[in-house]
């Protein structure tokens, strides 16, 4: 007298909807797909939302040139009118000294050439010690600018250039970002906006790049604040400073011997790679 009921439903209801679950699913993952065939399709575009900012810095670059914004950051304007400088600083310590962090923020990530007479400006004005430390925070936070702008306008786009050695060279420099980093900042031989766009591009984290970027540049640095803290004697005498000081021995060798240190963990993980791949 009473039916049974079958809480699956008829078998025809059961394979409807495993039919229509199935379906469900397929059209899932063909909709991810395509949403990742779009990504990578737009990653492969430059689009001009993210090229926006890096225009913006290249014009202020071009416009700086064409003004003779240049002209201002040499060692014939500071020695022409140094006392007037040393005036000015002596009375307005405090803005001069955040002007000329401002200032030479500013040089380095619109990378104006110049940056090595600012530097010299920094120890002639503030001493080896003071004008190290305020360069180095200076620089740094120029250089991140230009990272954070390169890598949103360009990162993308060059990923999706990259062919297979290309990602195998991106995640072999990423993997030891910071030994590479500290070479590139260590050795005098490499340009600072090249290696600016080139830990950009690569991917390199922004922790990463901050640390290597401060600790890389600080010998450099050092050595050109050095000099420029000499320049008062170098005007007196009417000679111009030495700026090849940084290729000489007694200064390159211990920067190639930084380096060295800089790429010993780079060695180490290689060494224990191929034991591991021995054994």
């Amino acid at each position: 007298m009473f039916r049974l009921l079958n809480p699956l439903g008829s078998p025809n209801q059961s394979l409807s909807g495993g039919f229509a679950l199935y379906t469900n699913q397929t059209n899932q993952v063909e909709k991810m797909n395509s949403e990742t065939q779009n990504a990578d399709e737009q990653a492969k575009k430059l689009s001009l939302k993210r090229l926006l900012p890096l225009l913006v810095v290249l014009f202020a670059s071009v416009a700086a040139l064409v003004f003779g914004v240049d002209d201002y950051l040499s060692l014939e304007m500071l020695r022409d009118h140094r006392d007037t400088v040393m005036a000015w600083y002596s009375q307005n310590t405090i803005l001069a000294i955040v002007s000329y962090t401002l200032v030479y923020a500013v040089v380095v990530a619109l990378s104006l050439p110049g940056a090595v007479w600012v530097t010299l400006v920094g120890g002639f004005l503030l001493g080896t010690v003071k004008a190290t430390i305020i360069v180095v925070i200076a620089a740094t936070l120029g250089a991140l600018a230009i990272f954070l702008i390169a890598r949103y306008a360009l990162a993308d786009f060059f990923h999706a250039k990259l062919g297979d050695r290309g990602h195998k060279m991106e995640e072999g420099f990423r993997e030891n970002a910071l030994s590479y980093l500290l070479v590139l900042r260590l050795v005098p031989l490499f340009p600072f906006w090249l290696v600016n766009l080139v830990a950009a591009l690569f991917g390199v984290p922004v922790r990463t790049y901050l640390i290597g970027t401060f600790l890389g540049i600080i010998p450099g640095t050092a050595v050109f604040c050095s000099v420029g803290n000499g320049l008062a004697v170098v005007f007196e005498q009417g000679g111009t400073p030495d700026l090849g000081i940084i290729f000489s021995l007694p200064i390159l060798g211990p920067l190639l011997g930084l380096s060295v240190l800089s790429l010993l963990p780079v060695f180490y993980k290689k060494y224990k790679t191929s034991q591991v791949k021995t054994s």
